[in-house]
């Protein structure tokens, strides 16, 4: 098993200086002030304790609402909802709840690179399902029954997507959530970049789906579009009989997420929406003008319309994408991901978040366009 792929170019640059990161998958933006300011008060207040296994009774009911007002799915916040160390954990816990050794986990690729370190780690097969830049990064229903087989235990999902920023509509959804009830699949919905949709597109949940609830387990967390990636509060949400398999490795793992970390989600969910809004706004406006630039510049890229995350193409270059990222670090000081590290499908592109500053996003593009121009 590799190790992390995007920590490998995070690590390469301590020490470097002048260097701008378009890596790591982290806001640029701080906490925001209100959501702070609670917890300053409960630490005053001395709380600092242990919360209930499965997180505090009123966050779980703030993600419960936030869950049917905002996705309309409802779920019953004292049996059907954990909170956990963050969204990481939560997948962590599902697919140890879920693998029997020998099950074949399904995941479209490219994807977020913990899912099958995680699937093997618990014994289970990972599958890949590839998509392709042909139809922006979607899974199809065809590409899925193509590798079914009478293994097929579990659908791992990610969209809005990382790394593509590829989004999935009701429609789109239809035909895939047809398969997963014919071949009785659970699916595991990382749904970490919900805020995160634009061009007027609304993230569908796929519990939302027609007779998907008690087959899926939704996994979310905070930590992006609230900008609160070291408080580390994730939750999941799902049909009671699996939540409460997952609980139990959660009591005997970790026990309960940071009291701190709760008291924060929760001041987010209850007078932090306005300022999650501004945030995701501020993306859109650097989204258009990265994916701008980097046509500009050569690199062609398909429209992006979640997370925060472009993918170029890079094929046209010559190098393949673990050469194209070692080089514009060494020669350029910008650090990006090679796409290869996301799995089938990723290579041949290199992943840049643009949730960094413009300044910075423009200064990144013109390092990549002299490099460019050096190259070819």
């Amino acid at each position: 098993m590799p190790p992390s792929g995007i920590r490998k170019f995070f690590d390469y640059t301590s020490g470097m200086k002048d260097v701008i990161s378009l890596g790591v998958g982290e806001p640029d933006f701080v906490t925001p002030q209100v959501v702070r300011d609670a917890c300053i008060l409960a630490l005053e207040k001395g709380k600092t304790s242990y919360t209930s296994n499965a997180g505090m009774p009123e966050l779980r009911e703030a993600i419960a609402e936030y869950m049917r007002s905002g996705y309309r799915v409802t779920y019953n916040p004292s049996d059907e909802v954990l909170v956990t160390v963050g969204s990481s954990e939560a997948i962590d816990l599902a697919l140890r709840a879920l693998i029997t050794e020998g099950d074949e986990i399904l995941i479209p690729e490219p994807c977020y690179i913990s899912y099958s370190p995680i699937v093997f780690l618990g014994g289970g097969k990972p599958v890949a399902v590839e998509t392709s830049a042909d139809n922006q990064f979607k899974l199809t229903a065809d590409a899925l029954k193509k590798k079914l087989t009478s293994r097929s235990k579990v659908l791992v999902l990610c969209y809005p997507n990382n790394p593509t920023g590829a989004i999935m509509t009701y429609e789109e959804w239809l035909p895939i959530a047809k398969l997963v009830e014919e071949r009785n699949l659970i699916v595991i919905s990382d749904e970490i970049y919900a805020e995160l949709t634009y061009g007027g597109e609304r993230h569908v949940s796929f519990a939302s789906l027609p007779g998907m609830k008690d087959r899926t387990l939704l996994v979310s967390g905070f930590s992006k579009a609230f900008a609160m990636t070291g408080w580390r509060v994730g939750y999941v949400c799902g049909h009671r009989e699996i939540v409460s398999a997952m609980l139990k490795i959660h009591q005997y793992t970790v026990m309960c997420a940071p009291i701190i970390g709760q008291i924060a989600a929760l001041a987010s969910l209850q007078v932090g929406m306005e300022e999650k809004d501004r945030m995701i706004e501020s993306y859109n406006q650097r989204r258009r003008a990265f994916v701008q630039g980097l046509r500009q510049i050569g690199l062609p890229c398909h429209e992006p319309l979640g997370s925060f995350y472009a993918f170029p193409s890079i094929a046209h270059t010559g190098l393949n994408s673990e050469q194209f990222a070692q080089q514009l670090l060494k020669d350029a000081k910008v650090v990006t991901v090679p796409g290869q590290v996301f799995g089938s499908g990723g290579e041949g592109f290199i992943r840049c978040s643009y949730a960094s500053s413009q300044v910075q996003l423009d200064e990144a593009l013109d390092r990549i366009h002299t490099f460019l121009q050096r190259r070819l």
